[in-house]
């Protein structure tokens, strides 16, 4: 658990919230753990890349803007803390819609805000390695993909049969030192301007 909060207390936080009573005891609370942080309100138009963690006043608050604030940076997402004052359907639809990684409720209590910051941040860890995870698997599949496709092309010009497809671009990847990926999207890329040739 003292890892977890000392990696907190390396972050940098924004605390987007008006200056009233909700945002001293907030602001009170993250002095107290020991986080770097800043407030700003009303919601600035670009968030500065330094920021790792935003705790946001989504109250009555468009859904539409806070996204467009959130992925202003053009760097990796920041770990999202939604502040509400009321648990209706609105609140709900603006903190689902905004993809918050933790909630907080008005008044806002100074024992709610460390958990909320710990669970936030392991859930934004987790989103991160999935997508991560899920990008590498499109680029397996794709690269397979590739490769079938150049297996086709050469069975249907040459003749042969699936494995003897393969040991071909295999061979060529050894030969020329590259990828077998490499080498299947030149053959795809030759195909292709054959075709053209072709249909000219």
């Amino acid at each position: 658990m003292s890892d977890f909060i000392q990696s907190l207390r390396d972050l940098h936080t924004l605390v987007v919230h008006q200056r009233d009573r909700s945002a001293d005891d907030l602001l009170q609370q993250i002095n107290r753990i020991g986080c770097n942080f800043e407030n700003a309100w009303p919601i600035p138009d670009v968030l500065q890349k330094k920021f790792d963690l935003v705790i946001l006043d989504v109250t009555d608050q468009n859904a539409s803007r806070i996204k467009s604030f959130l992925s202003s940076s053009g760097h990796e997402p920041p770990t999202v803390i939604a502040v509400i004052g009321y648990e209706n359907p609105s609140a709900l639809d603006t903190i689902f819609e905004i993809g918050a990684h933790a909630v907080l409720t008005k008044p806002v209590r100074a024992a709610s805000v460390l958990s909320s910051m710990l669970m936030g941040r392991r859930y934004w860890a987790e989103q991160l390695r999935f997508q991560k995870d899920l990008s590498k698997m499109r680029d397996r599949l794709g690269n397979l993909q590739k490769v079938n496709d150049a297996k086709f092309i050469l069975m249907r010009h040459h003749g042969i049969d699936e494995r003897e497809a393969y040991a071909v671009i295999r061979k060529q990847a050894m030969a020329k030192r590259t990828t077998t990926i490499e080498i299947a999207q030149s053959i795809i890329n030759a195909d292709g301007i054959l075709r053209n040739i072709g249909d000219a």
